[in-house]
This record gives structure tokens, sequence and C-alpha cells, in this order.
């Protein structure tokens, strides 16, 4: 019997069992007698925000976990990008050639890497310091349907026409607070239009931050972005653009490449360190007053490989655990179950085939070699070779063990894609949230292990 048939049988009976009262239509109404009430128990309490959306404390809450709940919000952002400096870890060489590259070399910047790697968290701080700088800042988050027209047109509005070069900050258009966008047309935009109207800036400089750039379907629009690049360095003119998505390397980005190539910085951002990572959470337990021992911090490092969104989740859901069991310490069974936590969230990404797929890799005993696959990918970029799996695994068992399911996945159209290019081969995961979820999955599954064979901990202190 299947189990929609044993269900089904199963409430059938219930409901045989409790048939409908008859009702006499004919019987005479007569006034009931009402009982005394009886007093009914408190109910327990419904859930609720505990601060307000102006982010102040519901003053019912009188105690210091509910201060330390807020400021941990704060501390831990892994739904959102970094934008208080205090809170930006590490990243001070990677920052530093950043900043050289548009100051110094007045290049266009183009910033790859994979997701999670912090991109738009440093897109977020070089803004600000930008800013700080008396640049004038335009931040466009690119979508499917991003056009050439659209973003230039977004451009125009971010600049004030005082900076063009032939209206003076007391021209009555500048006192208007006019901008460059009260210049343009209903004609459609081309990149000489743009680059026309771009080289009139004077008295400032513009830095032009397009943000998930990969996320544009437009060839044109990559093209016309490319074409714009060389015009305005051809003509060293003062807007220079900051270029940020996912890719593995600029090509995948960028079109043209070679035609604009000696105007392109081109960035690469690395997994962060683990001293970075320490410096990640040590920056977050002096926003938010929550400390972490020495063993949940390592075993943030351990889990987020590099990856300032996994510190960040995982940071923040285990100081949560802490502060709900008031405590103000968060310790390694903290990360733990965050982990656990994070594991069930990530699940829901990702598509029914996918999650069928790793229940038969699982099934079959392969979660540590999958495991070990994740992480050679997220450690890679995304593109990956058996020799990415071979720098994490070094032993031949271990590796030719990986090498087969690899193979056997990309055969089978399974969780993998084979990618063919004039370098050889490589792969690829098929949905982008499938390594970081297996990754988590796998380390989930070696903590029971080693749980089972520790002794048991000594109770933190509260």
């Amino acid at each position: 019997m299947g189990l929609f048939d044993r269900l089904r049988a199963r409430f059938g009976r219930r409901a045989a069992r409790r048939p409908e009262p008859m009702v006499a239509l004919s019987a005479p109404i007569r006034a009931a007698r009402v009982a005394p009430a009886r007093r009914l128990a408190a109910p327990p309490s419904f859930p609720h925000f505990k601060s307000t959306a102006g982010d102040q404390l519901d003053p019912k809450l009188g105690d210091r976990f509910a201060g330390l709940r807020v400021r941990l919000r704060n501390a831990f952002t892994p739904s959102q990008p970094v934008t208080d400096r205090r809170l930006f870890a590490g990243r001070a060489k990677t920052m530093s050639d950043l900043i050289r590259s548009i100051e110094d070399e007045r290049l266009h910047t183009v910033i790859y890497g994979e997701r999670g790697i912090g991109k738009t968290s440093m897109l977020h701080v070089l803004a600000q310091a930008a800013r700080d700088a008396r640049y004038q800042v335009v931040y466009v988050s690119c979508g499917a349907e991003s056009n050439f027209d659209e973003m230039i047109r977004s451009v125009a509005r971010g600049i004030p026409l005082l900076f063009h070069g032939e209206y003076g900050p007391t021209s009555p258009e500048a006192e208007k607070h006019a901008s460059l966008a009260n210049l343009l047309t209903a004609e459609p935009i081309s990149v000489r239009t743009a680059s026309d109207l771009l080289h009139t800036v004077t008295g400032t400089r513009v830095l032009v931050i397009l943000d998930e750039f990969d996320r544009c379907e437009s060839r044109d629009f990559r093209r016309c972005v490319g074409e714009l690049l060389k015009s305005l360095s051809d003509r060293s003119s003062r807007v220079q653009l900051v270029i940020a998505g996912v890719a593995a390397n600029l090509t995948e980005l960028v079109e043209n490449v070679p035609s604009v190539q000696r105007n392109v910085y081109a960035l690469n951002v690395p997994k962060m360190t683990a001293t970075e990572i320490r410096q990640l959470v040590t920056n977050g337990e002096e926003v938010s007053g929550v400390l972490f021992d020495d063993a949940a911090t390592q075993a943030i490092i351990s889990r987020a490989i590099g990856f300032p969104y996994l510190a960040s989740l995982l940071g923040h859901r285990a100081g949560l655990l802490a502060i709900d069991d008031g405590r103000t310490t968060v310790t390694a069974d903290d990360v733990a179950v965050a982990t656990s936590e994070a594991v069930a969230e990530l699940k829901g990404r990702i598509s029914k085939r996918s999650q069928m797929q790793i229940s038969d890799c699982v099934q079959a005993g392969m979660l540590g070699t999958l495991g070990a696959v994740a992480g050679a990918a997220q450690s890679s970029g995304g593109q990956f070779t058996s020799d990415d799996i071979g720098a994490l695994r070094g032993d031949a068992e271990s590796i030719a063990k990986a090498k087969t399911l690899i193979d056997h996945l990309a055969t089978a159209g399974a969780l993998i894609e084979r990618q063919e290019d004039e370098f050889g081969h490589s792969y690829r995961f098929v949905e982008d949230s499938v390594p970081i979820y297996l990754w988590l999955l796998s380390a989930q599954h070696r903590f029971a292990e080693t749980s089972e064979t520790a002794p048991a901990p000594v109770a933190a202190e509260r």
C-alpha cells in the first residue's frame, strides 16, 4: 500500500469513529442552562517583534539580552553587504590595490569572483572611501533586463550639472540642482552620445559602480559598456567605471576584452584568510557585546573556508542561540547547531531534482567525497578541476574516488556539468547554492561523528 493510501486509510478510520451528531429538527428549542465559566489557563506568549521598525527596543523587554540581540543583528549581516567600515574585516591589500588602480593609474576596474566572496561589501566600502575623497559616486545595480540607455540615464541623474564644463556653480540650471540628465533627449543613447556627455565633467571625478553585472542577459549591453570603457580612457575622461559580478575570469564579464585590456585593472577577489575571518568575528564581538570562545571561532573559520558570507551567517545564528539560552558567550556547540540551521535553510534554495540527486549520493555513502568536491568548487571560484580536489584531499585514494564521482555525475547530468575550453575540460555545479549546501552538510556530519567520540563538554559559565 502506498504512502497516500496508508494516510487515507488511517484518517478514514478516524473519521468513521467520530460520526457527526444527528439533530432532530422537529424537537422544540429549549433554553439551555449556562454552566458557570471555568477559568482557562493563560495561553502561551505569542511571538512578537522585539524592537520597533526604528530599531528601538520594546520597553517591555528590559533585560540586557534584548539589547544584545539588536546589536548582534547589526554586527553580522549575512543577508546584506557590509556598509560600515568598522565591520569590514581584512582585505587591506586588496582595497589598497583597488584604490591605487583608480587614483594613481586612472584605470577602470573589473572585480570578479565567486558568489559570497564579499564583492558587494568591497564596493560599498570603496564608495564610502571615494565619497570621503569628494568623488561623485553613482551606484547602479544591474538586472536581467538592464540596457545601456537606462544605465547612462541613471548615471547622468547622479552627476550635478554644476560639474559640466559649460555650466558654472552660479548658473540658473546649477542653482536649480539640475543634473547631466537634463541635457539628454528622448532619443536612444549611443556609446558616442554617452562618451560625449561624460567627457564634459570637470572640477571633480566620478566613479560609476556597476554591481551584479553578470545578471544582465544582453550581449549588446556588455558590448556597449566595453566600448564606453575604451572611449572614456582614450579621451582621458574624469569618469571611471568599476564593474563587479560573479565570474571565473574577466572574459566572462566584459565583451571585447582584447581591445580594452590595457584600460582595465582586473581584480579577482580572493578568499579571506583564517586571520581575516578571525578579525571578522572579533569585529562582530566588539559591535555586539557577544563573545565567541576560541573553539567557536575556530569552528567558524573551518566551516567558512574563506567566505565572509558563511562566516557572517554562522556568527549571527550562533550568537542568537547563545542569547536565547541566556548566555553572552558563544561555544562550538552553538556553531554546530547554527550549521544545522543553515543547512536546512540552504536546502530550501535548491531544486527538488538536485535534492534527490544529493540524497542518492548520501545514501551511497558518498557525502564526504561530495563535500570535498564542493570545497574544491568553492575554493576555485566555482569552476574546478581534479587538481583542485587534490589540493584539499591529498591522499591518492580520496582523489581517485572524487574523480570517479565527478565523472559519473557529469556523465549522468546530475549536479555537475562538464565545460570544455582551449585549456582542456573543467567542471561546475549546475546550481550556485549546491556547493555551499554540500560543504556545510558534510561539515555538520563531521561534527556529529566527532561529538560521538569526544568527551562531554563542560557547560559554559552564564
